[in-house]
């Protein structure tokens, strides 16, 4: 709008300087006609020629990752300390709360102490295995010695060398050396079941014990919240007492990441017809009047919410003539000190330079863009 009143403005004086000052032709009606029809082509075809090879955008903000500080707690748990102040800058590492960590060691000490009992366990089950081993050929052999008093003693009664009470004897320790023999075999199956119950290579219940301890350690380690990388506490409204955990799944704080900060500019869908990732950008920020700062495309979000159907049990329901949904420039700010000054949401405007139209078209638009950055000394006025 600026460059296309400054058009105008331009045209109206040359229309002056030539009507009117110089009297180099004289005015008419027929010279006003002509007058009107070449101003408004021209307009016409510059703005067409600036929005579709320099396309422009007032709607624009700096963009920084942001990381939500939760708790991963599964119990109500006190938080004991804070460490850090509301918009305090904090580097990877830093602690930021400490929350109560009595329950949590009692369950690490608890599980080590399973963990240490079921390693004793499957020593024990192999111990067994040799037991019920021993307990087996000890059954066999006493079995076999039954079997042969029987054979001896059945070959002697009818030859009248022995009696028959002693015969019966021999034959009712054999019945119960075989059921010893068959109780042994049944022990040591179930001593070998036992012991085969592995989980690579190890008793299962020596890894599900560790998975208790490292779960436990994981909880003890929660209990201390750091920071995941360098940047800022916004919004930190934890204080000593907050009791989180449990069925708590909202943040105490957002953390806003100092890294890969950028610029996200929305445009009408059909001003990004020449755009492509690379080219040339200018960026002006309401919160530094009169500076410009350079960068270059890095994508095209092809894509709004208007493309997208949420599954639902409703026949969707599609509004004539419904406003374009516009798509966003994602805007990689070139490397300058004053990147880390900016803060996320700030505000500004947007030029893309891409290549098309002439030179002159790329001048107009930066005329426009410092327009717009010397503007903001002024706007908004509020004295």
């Amino acid at each position: 709008m600026t460059v296309a009143l400054l058009i105008l403005g331009a045209y109206a004086i040359f229309m002056w300087l030539v009507f009117y000052k110089f009297r180099w032709l004289k005015f008419n009606i027929a010279w006003g006609v002509v007058s009107f029809w070449v101003g408004f082509h021209v307009l016409f075809l510059l703005v067409v020629f600036m929005r579709f090879y320099t396309p422009y955008t007032i709607d624009g903000h700096v963009i920084r990752q942001t990381i939500q500080i939760a708790p991963r707690l599964p119990h109500p748990t006190v938080l004991e300390e804070v460490f850090v102040a509301q918009n305090q800058k904090v580097k990877k590492g830093d602690k930021l709360y400490q929350f109560d960590k009595t329950l949590y060691e009692a369950q690490l000490k608890e599980a080590e102490a399973n963990l240490a009992s079921a390693r004793q366990n499957a020593l024990i089950l192999q111990q067994d295995i040799v037991l019920a081993q021993e307990a087996l050929q000890e059954a066999q052999a006493n079995a076999q010695y039954a079997t042969d008093q029987v054979n001896r003693y059945t070959d002697l009664v009818p030859r009248g060398g022995a009696k028959q009470e002693t015969l019966d004897k021999w034959t009712s320790q054999q019945t119960s050396a075989n059921a010893q023999v068959a109780e042994a075999e049944a022990d040591l199956k179930k001593a070998q079941l036992a012991a085969d119950a592995q989980y690579d290579g190890v008793n299962a219940e020596v890894p599900s014990a560790q998975a208790q301890v490292d779960q436990a350690r994981y909880y003890v380690d929660q209990t201390t919240i750091l920071a995941p990388e360098d940047g800022v506490i916004i919004s930190q409204q934890a204080r000593p007492g907050l009791v989180v955990g449990g069925f708590r799944i909202g943040a105490i704080a957002a953390f806003v990441a100092d890294a890969d900060p950028y610029f996200l500019a929305t445009f009408y869908q059909e001003h990004l017809k020449f755009v492509e990732p690379g080219q040339p950008v200018e960026v002006a920020l309401d919160i530094y009047p009169g500076q410009i700062f350079a960068g270059k495309v890095k994508s095209i979000w092809e894509g709004t919410g208007q493309g997208q159907i949420v599954p639902h049990g409703r026949v969707p329901e599609f509004l004539f003539m419904s406003p374009q949904g516009r798509f966003a420039v994602e805007i990689d700010l070139d490397e300058d000190p004053v990147l880390k000054r900016y803060p996320a949401g700030a505000h500004g405007a947007a030029a893309i330079y891409t290549g098309g139209g002439g030179d002159w078209v790329a001048v107009l638009r930066r005329v426009n863009m410092r327009l717009y950055a010397w503007v903001n000394f002024i706007v908004p006025f509020d004295v």
